[in-house]
């Protein structure tokens, strides 16, 4: 397969297409070696209720069944957010048995399968990344962020808390402090300062974001794409994300390329004893 170089020639190997969702405001588009998971939901701040959420989670695990798919980018549609976080009118109502049992651990099966990517994952901040919001973009392996973006929890104003992991995942990626001065002391971050702070690694004009992901999903995607996704999977598993899969990968891939394996599936197959040459 000819692998493409380049924002011009991502469909070098077919068009650009559109891959099924279970939600229509979850789309999906695949070009080339790159493909697109965008939140179209602009009425609503692409805000998620529950069918995006789950939705969300199903886009990632076609994004793991793509073959020859070697890096994503993650965006809010329109240019006003990237994303709104959790609809207020879709949880606001639930029982709290629900609320825990459903919503939360709805959210975070879609956020760690998008966290968990084996191909690395950018986020476009497109526009504001708020609560839920923000803990989706942390689940991206880089985030740019346009100029007009703002970021933060703002949960506890609300009387609630991060529930997608914005206690957790975002610690490990944004550090502890910053965490709790926007969890708990309500701060708000524009673009700039996110830069400053490590929140993002690279702010961009208004509009320009698709473009400056794409550039940098054409830089990831001319290294090696093996190498590539170990090297994510073994970062994740340094920051304490989906570590045994990550020890598990690494030694299954390395016995994957020894002898050992092909004589003691010959062996199998031929119904006899393997000879593993000891000495």
């Amino acid at each position: 397969m000819q692998r493409c170089s380049g924002p011009s020639s991502w469909g070098c190997d077919f068009m650009a297409e559109s891959i099924a969702t279970t939600d229509p405001r979850i789309r999906l588009e695949r070009d080339g070696v790159l493909v697109r998971l965008i939140i179209n939901r602009t009425d609503k701040h692409n805000a998620l209720d529950n069918p995006m959420v789950l939705a969300l989670e199903d886009a990632a695990r076609a994004i793991e069944r793509l073959t020859g798919v070697e890096v994503a980018i993650l965006s809010g549609a329109g240019d006003k957010s990237f994303c709104g976080g959790g609809d207020i009118a879709a949880w606001s109502e639930l029982s709290p048995a629900d609320f825990g049992m459903a919503w939360v651990r709805h959210g975070h099966r879609a956020f760690d399968a998008l966290a968990r990517l084996r191909q690395p994952l950018i986020a476009n901040l497109n526009g504001h990344a708020l609560g839920g919001g923000l803990e989706l973009a942390a689940c991206a392996d880089f985030r740019i962020a346009e100029e007009h973006t703002r970021i933060g929890q703002p949960e506890a104003g609300l009387g609630i808390i991060p529930g997608w992991s914005g206690t957790q995942r975002a610690v490990r990626r944004f550090g502890s402090q910053i965490v709790r001065r926007m969890a708990i002391g309500g701060e708000a971050f524009g673009a700039a300062e996110a830069l400053a702070l490590g929140i993002v690694d690279q702010v961009v004009p208004k509009g320009a974001g698709m473009a400056a992901a794409e550039a940098m999903a054409a830089r990831i995607a001319a290294r090696g794409p093996k190498a590539t996704q170990m090297i994510k999977i073994l970062i994740n598993a340094a920051e304490g994300e989906d570590t045994e899969r990550a020890i598990e990968a690494a030694a299954g891939a390395f016995a994957a390329t020894t002898q050992e394996l092909r004589e003691g599936v010959a062996a199998f197959t031929g119904k006899r004893k393997p000879d593993f040459g000891k000495t």
